[in-house]
């Protein structure tokens, strides 16, 4: 079992990264943090990797007084993503065409949210920028929601006013994100039981829901 969760981090966080250099060659808008991680990349002579890893590493420091604890996943997240990511781009071309750039922006999309459910299902400890936000829910008492759009709203800011780039491409993962890893969770359960879901619960097997009391 540990053996396919180790598979299923590390197959996971190098998919994730070479999501975010598809969407990066598509040119049609990144996530929040893509956002400002591009920001910061154009303004100083380090590749989009490296800064997605300092940028990690620096998150991970903020867990010390938030009283997290970091796990190999959340190692492993700061440096295969930043690996993976800028791999991937010297292998991949620039995109020509509006049709193909669009194709290429909803793949990624598609691609990140299996690659979370990867490597968030295998229970390894959660990537940095995840950490932060659920210390902040525990030490603040505020709502996920509310967290997570804080977060997200300061780094989409800060990375657009440092050029990071905006687009269509930023609404479709903000929007498609989420139902799409809540749509994949109970099919990469099927295949590799006993992985948890984004909120660190187990997704209920067939077994458990046939023990459930019946509702009345």
């Amino acid at each position: 079992m540990l053996l396919r969760r180790l598979l299923a981090l590390y197959a996971g966080l190098w998919l994730y990264g070479f999501s975010m250099a598809v969407m990066l060659r598509a040119a049609m808008g990144l996530d929040p943090w893509d956002v400002f991680h591009q920001g910061i990349a154009d303004n100083v002579s380090l590749s989009f990797g490296t800064i997605v890893a300092i940028v990690g590493a620096a998150v991970l420091l903020a867990w010390i007084p938030l009283r997290q604890w970091p796990g190999l996943g959340t190692i492993s997240n700061v440096v295969v993503i930043g690996v993976s990511v800028d791999v991937s781009l010297r292998m991949l071309p620039h995109l020509e065409g509006l049709p193909l750039r669009s194709g290429a922006m909803l793949a990624a999309v598609v691609l990140n949210a299996i690659a979370s459910v990867l490597y968030i299902g295998a229970g390894l400890g959660p990537g940095p920028r995840d950490g932060l936000m659920t210390g902040l829910v525990r030490r603040t008492g505020r709502p996920v929601w509310a967290v997570r759009t804080t977060i997200e709203v300061t780094v989409l800011s800060i990375g657009w006013l440092l050029g990071g780039s905006l687009g269509i491409g930023t609404l479709v993962y903000a929007f498609g994100i989420g139902p799409l890893i809540h749509v994949l969770i109970p099919l990469v359960d099927g295949i590799l039981p006993g992985f948890k879901d984004v909120h660190g619960k187990p997704v209920p097997t067939e077994q458990d829901r046939s023990a459930e009391p019946l509702a009345v």
